[in-house]
């Protein structure tokens, strides 16, 4: 096993949609895909494996409470051979809104900055956007 420098990114968001639409479309292939742009293979249970942004992340399903709470295993493509790090999504409802709360362990040191900045440009910038036009507040 590599050794390396690693840092965890944390990030709270809030979206103007309920915890299940989220949820949704976290775990659902096809939606996941819609607000990614990259084709995206997800198993719906714990031990299920994923791909996502034609294939530039990888991982497994650790945990799954609907509507609340995902972990997973992911590594993007370019990182040393066998190394993961660790995704926790928690989401509560606040008032007609979704507070999503996410942390990932084990992010490569060289790499930091550029996951943490991307977790905005390729989710949830675009997430919200979908549910800002869609005029969705549940």
């Amino acid at each position: 096993m590599i050794r390396m420098k690693t840092r965890t990114i944390k990030q709270t968001v809030m979206f103007p949609t309920n915890p299940h639409e989220i949820f949704e479309m976290w775990i659902d292939s096809e939606k996941h895909a819609l607000f990614t742009g990259g084709a995206a293979e997800i198993g719906r249970e714990v031990g299920s494996g994923f791909s996502t942004n034609d294939g530039y992340s990888t991982g497994m399903t650790l945990e799954l409470v609907p509507d609340k709470r995902i972990v997973q295993t992911w590594r993007a493509n370019d990182w040393p051979p066998g190394h993961y790090s660790t995704i926790t999504i928690k989401l509560t409802a606040v008032k007609g809104n979704t507070k999503l709360n996410f942390v990932q362990k084990g992010v490569p040191l060289e790499q930091y900055e550029e996951i943490r900045q991307g977790w905005y440009t390729y989710y949830w910038d675009p997430l919200r956007e979908i549910f800002e036009s869609k005029g969705q507040k549940t």
